[in-house]
């Protein structure tokens, strides 16, 4: 990955105005790394750089998709490296700024996301194992995560049930797991 400045933190900490001033003085282009930023027409509460500070430097992924579309921290991360790609083939310096730590987290350690979560295999998937849930418990469903990945198991609260659905999806579309040389299949 190419050399990346990143500005981080909450809203209205002065992130935007620090970003201009670095996009002048390197010849920076600025990637919006916020996730309600994305989304047009919410410009109340997102803190979105204004037309005028948008016409100091160029920016992206803002106003990208209307409020009832979907949009992903693994789709974040593509486009974003997308951006990245592109600025720094020009020469320009680029310059991530948000408060979404999530999408911020992907993009630099290069996280693997499930990029196929909307897809129809997915959702059949996904869609059994409810129906399992609602056959049994928060806390079975809980306990097979445990048994083929107690990792992921340990930081998920068994009652957080979406999350243990999403890990069981993964962990059945992706194969068995390997922890060191031992090999633990997913149940089918």
């Amino acid at each position: 990955m190419a050399q990346v400045i990143a500005i981080v933190g909450p809203t209205a900490v002065g992130k935007t105005a620090l970003s201009l001033e670095l996009a002048q003085h390197l010849n920076g282009e600025i990637i919006s790394g916020d996730s309600m930023q994305i989304y047009r027409h919410l410009d109340i509460g997102t803190a979105k750089a204004t037309p005028a500070e948008q016409a100091v430097a160029p920016h992206y992924l803002i106003d990208i998709k209307d409020p009832h579309e979907r949009f992903s921290v693994a789709e974040f991360k593509e486009l974003a490296q997308a951006k990245i790609n592109e600025i720094v083939a020009r020469g320009k310096q680029p310059i991530i700024v948000g408060g979404t730590g999530f999408y911020l987290q992907a993009l630099m350690e290069n996280l693997s996301l499930g990029n196929d979560q909307f897809d129809a295999e997915s959702e059949a998937i996904r869609q059994r194992l409810r129906d399992q849930l609602a056959a049994t418990s928060p806390e079975a469903m809980w306990n097979r995560l445990q048994q083929v990945d107690p990792t992921a198991a340990a930081k998920i609260p068994v009652m957080n049930t979406r999350r243990v659905i999403r890990a069981l999806e993964v962990i059945e579309k992706n194969g068995p797991i390997i922890f060191g040389s031992t090999t633990i299949s997913p149940p089918r």
